[in-house]
Formats: structure tokens, sequence, C-alpha cells
């Protein structure tokens, strides 16, 4: 019996680590066209989400934890926008570094490690379901 909980509390920190990077991914999407109002003001920086494998005793390993959020540090994208209020001398407006072509594929990640812990919650139920069945029986 201790089995299957400690299946189904692996599975449930998997959940809600991805979960949370999903909510990172959706956030860096809803910014990727976010600049700032003034020319000195720095656009949203995209986030990274970040991951710790914590020994825990009931489980009986380890389960994962959704870390601190880290900040990608690499350059802003320039765009040549001469008319924006937040444009520089040379008409370029900082936008956010964030490619959504990574943030799809993340989230498409994301979405499948969700999938597979959702799976072992699933048949992790069915399993002690069953096994109730054949001790009442």
């Amino acid at each position: 019996m201790s089995d299957f909980l400690s299946s189904l509390k692996i599975a449930a920190t998997g959940l809600h680590a991805q979960n949370a990077r999903m909510q990172i991914i959706a956030e860096n999407l809803a910014n990727v066209d976010s600049a700032g109002k003034t020319p000195t003001d720095n656009p949203y920086r995209r986030r990274i989400p970040t991951f710790q494998a914590v020994m825990d005793a009931d489980a009986g390993g380890q389960i994962v934890k959704i870390g601190k959020t880290a900040l990608d540090m690499s350059d802003f994208n320039m765009r040549y926008e001469p008319g924006h209020p937040a444009a520089n001398s040379a008409g370029y407006v900082k936008y956010p570094n964030i490619d959504p072509l990574v943030e799809a594929m993340d989230m498409r990640q994301a979405q499948r490690t969700y999938e597979a812990n959702l799976n072992v919650v699933t048949t992790t139920r069915q399993m002690l379901s069953r096994t109730l069945d054949i001790l009442k029986s």
C-alpha cells in the first residue's frame, strides 16, 4: 500500500512542477511583444523555471520541486521602429528576449511530461482499486 502512495506522491510533485513550468512559459509568451515606454526602459525579460530533486523519506525516493525562477540574461531583441515611443536615437526598440518557437517547444515538452505523470497517477489508482477488489473477495 505504501508503494502505491509513494508512486502517487512522486507523480503529484511532477504534475505540480510541470504545471508551474507551463505557467512561466505562458507568461513569457504573453509578453513576447512587450516593449518599454521610453528608450531607457528595459522590456520584459524571459523567465526560466528551475527544478530541484529533493529526497523525500515518506515517498522513499526523490521528488521534484520547482526552484527559483531564473532570468534569461541574453540580449534583448532589437527592432527598427523609428516612430515608437521607446525607440532609441537610431530608431531601434528593445523587445523581450523571447523566441516563440523555443517557448512552444518547451511548452510541448512540459505538456508531455505532465501527461506522463498523469498516466502514472491513473495507473496507480487503477492498480490500487484492483488490489482492494481482490482483497474484498
